[in-house]
């Protein structure tokens, strides 16, 4: 099984008192009807994550159909083909969970997997500062944008390893330094190579020079 190198989006699943999950954030509207239907019919990696506590990786989603039948149909008529979650947690308590979405098969990176169980760890430090009721909005635009500029980074991750020719660990170097030399964050850098407002070529070539090479 091939490693990921992105994934397509992402969606947050917070319990309430009683133990009952809710969505909470969804980076598309594909994703909100996977995680609705996941809750709705009560079966799905996603729920397996938040009650056991551990990550639950699926690289491929039509090996489960007999585990999961009703999820892995959903997900393949919305063309996800795998699912990695991460539990959210403070402390020994386990929040929710984590869920990112991809079009493609494969085992999560481990940097994919940092990167999912970093936000994992904001998302529910946010949630848990938030004691008053009139902020909640303002909480969950914060993650929602999270989630999104987590899936715009993977996707120009993606695309750049292959228009450069560059292994992961390259093409995080190549977006952070570029960012930091001209004071942008790495994920606006992201969503404006993925908008094409940004070329590779300037990206390649401004790490050829701080190394001192030339990119051709």
């Amino acid at each position: 099984m091939s490693v990921r190198r992105d994934f397509a989006s992402a969606g947050l699943l917070l319990a309430d008192g009683n133990g009952v999950l809710h969505l909470l954030a969804a980076s598309s509207q594909a994703t909100r009807e996977l995680e609705l239907m996941q809750l709705q019919r009560e079966g799905g990696p996603c729920l397996d994550c938040y009650q056991m506590g551990i990550p639950v990786s699926v690289p491929d989603l039509s090996r489960e159909t007999e585990r999961w039948p009703q999820f892995t149909a959903a997900a393949a008529e919305l063309e996800f083909m795998s699912v990695h979650a991460v539990p959210m947690r403070l402390r020994r308590t386990v929040l929710g969970a984590l869920d990112l979405f991809g079009t493609s098969t494969g085992s999560l990176g481990p940097d994919d997997l940092a990167l999912a169980q970093a936000l994992a760890h904001v998302a529910s430090g946010a949630l848990v500062q938030d004691q008053a009721s009139a902020d909640k909005d303002v909480v969950l635009s914060q993650l929602n944008s999270a989630l999104s500029s987590l899936v715009v980074l993977k996707q120009a991750k993606g695309l750049l390893s292959q228009l450069g020719d560059l292994n992961m660990e390259q093409v995080f170097t190549t977006l952070r330094r570029y960012a930091r030399d001209i004071n942008l964050r790495l994920s606006d850098v992201a969503a404006d190579f993925g908008s094409r407002s940004l070329s590779a070529q300037v990206l390649l070539n401004h790490a050829a020079k701080k190394s001192g090479t030339t990119s051709s």
